[in-house]
């Protein structure tokens, strides 16, 4: 294998940022709705982008909506100030290689520009694309990076903290691999998905 770009997942692959989503999306929501919104009610919305979920939820006041998500992400990742531990170092590490280095997420272009620049994380990342308010766009990101390296996708890899990554990965035909260090409960559902590999750390 002679792998040349490495692309990464943002919300729980380079940081702990999914309460950081949910806080958001509550503290959005709350002026246009009588109950609070769990958790787990939140990650069913994803897929498409904070514009689209919210355009969903709140379509008479959807640009209100997204402009209060965006404050309230600001503030909340007051409670994610770093990536996960060893995240950085492996970014040097790959960098140093002669490694290209990007980001594919199904978060918004704000929230992720957001998230990179108070993880201290921008410099690393040549190409960053964000998803779309219509909905899952990662293969198709994914092969935009390719087009803009000019590489193979037998030359890239794609490291993904979700199932989902994993199809994303096979569907655009780069090298799939698994990180399980946020939610290593979900270790044996990405091993299903028969990525490369799948590490807990």
């Amino acid at each position: 294998m002679n792998l040349k770009g490495v692309i990464f997942d943002l919300d729980g692959t380079l940081a702990d940022t999914l309460p950081v989503c949910y806080a958001a999306f509550r503290s959005a929501l709350a002026p246009y709705s009588d109950r609070e919104y769990s958790d787990r009610e939140i990650h069913g919305f994803f897929g498409p982008t904070e514009e689209g979920i919210i355009r969903r939820l709140v379509p008479n006041d959807w640009e209100a909506g997204l402009r209060l998500y965006l404050e309230a992400y600001e503030r909340a990742h007051d409670t994610c100030p770093t990536p996960f531990a060893g995240i950085e170092t492996a970014l040097q590490l790959l960098r140093e290689q002669g490694i290209a280095l990007g980001v594919v997420t199904g978060k918004g272009p704000a929230s992720a520009a957001i998230s990179l620049k108070r993880l201290g994380l921008e410099s690393y990342f040549d190409v960053v694309e964000a998803g779309a308010a219509e909905g899952p766009i990662k293969p198709a990101s994914i092969r935009q990076v390719l087009a803009r390296w000019n590489l193979s996708p037998s030359q890239v890899a794609y490291v993904g903290d979700a199932p989902s990554d994993i199809d994303a990965a096979h569907q655009a035909g780069v090298v799939a691999i698994g990180a399980a260090w946020a939610r290593p409960e979900q270790a044996a559902a990405l091993k299903a998905r028969a990525p490369l590999a799948v590490f807990d750390r």
